[in-house]
């Protein structure tokens, strides 16, 4: 969204996180965060479901802090993520869900995909998200509007080059280079490096085929929309560069 920006930056939440924690701005601070938080009326946490629960309550003591305002969250109106998903776990949190086999809750049928076998389920799952790839694969909203969320990069990379097969067209494909610092030794070398996938880093090896979607992980030119979490379409290729289109935001095309 225009003006995004991450929990963490926003709210000045701290890094570790305690049962007491503070977000970071005080009561009688003038900063332009705590202003900003004084007059929103309307707070939307995208993935707030992904948050630890320790960040949530610390934004809630806060904002009650600052407003002097002893309602949750200050009595500000805030939109926690999908609604949908938001709703299930608060009802498996309230205990409101039915438990099977000890403590184990059934996710139901219209949030899961029935497994057969691993390669079959995951076919499935992408089907199921990318209906009719080849017939959208150029419209940058039918692209950017679906996306599998994963909890490990390997598997990230596994469904990503799965997804990369569907798409038409020539493959282009782009390495890192990486090197240690100070490693007199040789104790890192390159052949190791290029076998991490690091949290916040693409992979040493990158696929790209014109059409598929692109997402950014830095903050590049936020001013022109190209800032961490900003979804493009590639659009053609360079030796060293990648045309992308923006898909998504006042910035789009």
């Amino acid at each position: 969204m225009p003006g995004g920006r991450t929990a963490h930056s926003r709210f000045k939440i701290p890094l570790n996180l305690e049962n007491n924690s503070m977000c970071n701005i005080k009561q009688q601070s003038g900063t332009p965060t705590a202003q900003l938080l004084r007059q929103a009326k309307l707070i939307i946490w995208d993935e707030a479901s992904m948050a630890k629960r320790q960040a949530v309550e610390a934004l809630d003591r806060t904002l009650q802090d600052i407003t002097t305002v002893s309602l949750p969250f200050g009595g500000k109106v805030m939109v926690l993520g999908d609604p949908w998903f938001s709703h299930f776990l608060l009802r498996v949190g309230d205990g409101n869900e039915e438990v099977s086999e000890g403590n184990f809750i059934r996710i139901p049928d219209d949030m899961a995909i029935p497994y057969s076998d691993a390669a079959k389920s995951k076919e499935e799952l992408i089907e199921k998200i990318f209906p009719n790839l080849q017939i959208n694969r150029g419209s940058p909203d039918y692209v950017t509007s679906q996306a599998i969320l994963s909890t490990k990069n390997n598997y990230v990379d596994d469904i990503n080059n799965q997804l990369i097969e569907k798409f038409w067209g020539e493959e282009k494909v782009y390495y890192s280079f990486d090197e240690a610092e100070d490693d007199k030794n040789n104790f890192y070398p390159i052949e190791f490096l290029n076998t991490l996938t690091v949290s916040g880093l693409p992979p040493y090896c990158l696929r790209l085929k014109v059409g598929c979607p692109i997402i950014l992980i830095r903050n590049i030119d936020p001013s022109n929309g190209l800032c961490n979490g900003t979804r493009l379409v590639c659009r053609g290729f360079q030796p060293n560069v990648i045309d992308g289109e923006v898909a998504v935001g006042e910035h789009s095309g």
